[in-house]
């Protein structure tokens, strides 16, 4: 974390995403104090979610480290939790009824979040991520769930390496626009051929098939005014220097977004 928000100071990036893991290990205190000294606005936290346990127990669980989620998301100074929704449940084959679970757990988890000061954003991932990460995999469906909730309460998540493959993306992207509902905007490639274990395979910035200038455009035509995020997990990535990997990041971004 220190090392993130120095690099990040030292090359001008005003906005940080942060991920659960490594702000409880670093703490949810030190962690606000690190980004508040750095100068560094915390756009989102990622992520809650993992919503659709059938059992009571299971459910019980899940909605426990949820609170838990916004509680951190408050602690850290965001007011974005990133949802992450969760797959089907061993031997279930009933994706309708995931996705009704997760509104129900939506409708519990909506209060406790509103007295935080938290907006839950539903992220739709990549239909390959539905039996196991996900049953939510377009943004339509991502929209069904969070209409049935006030739009400042509960968002979406416009991510194009999970979205970019869909013809009926932009038009969903001007619904959620239109009703104040894009919660977050999310940018990485898709490179082929995909690394064993799917979900380390975004790529670099202009490395793949997504037209990220179409996004940023259609999102700014939808209305959305707030912060874009580079999200990318990949092995290669990782094992190189992170200050490195940043710097090449902010390269790309002006290349292929602006």
């Amino acid at each position: 974390m220190p090392e993130l928000a120095a690099a990040c100071g030292d090359l001008g990036v005003a906005g940080v995403g942060l991920w659960r893991a490594p702000v409880q290990r670093y703490g949810v205190a030190q962690t606000a104090r690190l980004v508040r000294d750095a100068g560094l606005t915390v756009t989102s936290l990622c992520r809650g979610g993992f919503l659709t346990a059938a059992d009571p127990a299971g459910r019980r669980r899940a909605l426990d480290d949820n609170r838990a989620a916004v509680d951190e998301a408050a602690g850290i100074g965001t007011g974005t939790l990133v949802l992450v929704c969760g797959g089907l449940p061993p031997g279930d084959r009933d994706l309708y009824g995931a996705r009704e679970r997760i509104a129900d757990a939506l409708a519990e988890l909506v209060p406790h979040a509103a007295g935080c000061g938290v907006r839950l954003a539903v992220e739709a991932l990549h239909p390959m991520f539905a039996s196991d990460r996900c049953v939510v995999s377009t943004l339509g469906q991502a929209l069904d769930l969070a209409e049935r909730f006030p739009a400042d309460r509960v968002g979406v998540v416009v991510d194009t390496y999970h979205l970019w493959w869909d013809d009926r993306a932009p038009a969903q992207v001007e619904r959620a626009g239109r009703a104040g509902r894009i919660a977050a905007f999310q940018l990485a490639d898709w490179c082929t051929p995909l690394p064993a274990g799917v979900l380390l395979g975004r790529g670099q910035l202009g490395d793949g098939s997504v037209d990220f200038r179409f996004w940023r455009e259609l999102v700014t035509a939808a209305g959305y005014t707030g912060w874009t995020e580079v999200e990318i997990f990949n092995e290669a990535l990782r094992a190189r220097d992170g200050r490195e990997v940043l710097a090449e990041t902010l390269e790309r971004f002006r290349a292929h977004v602006l």
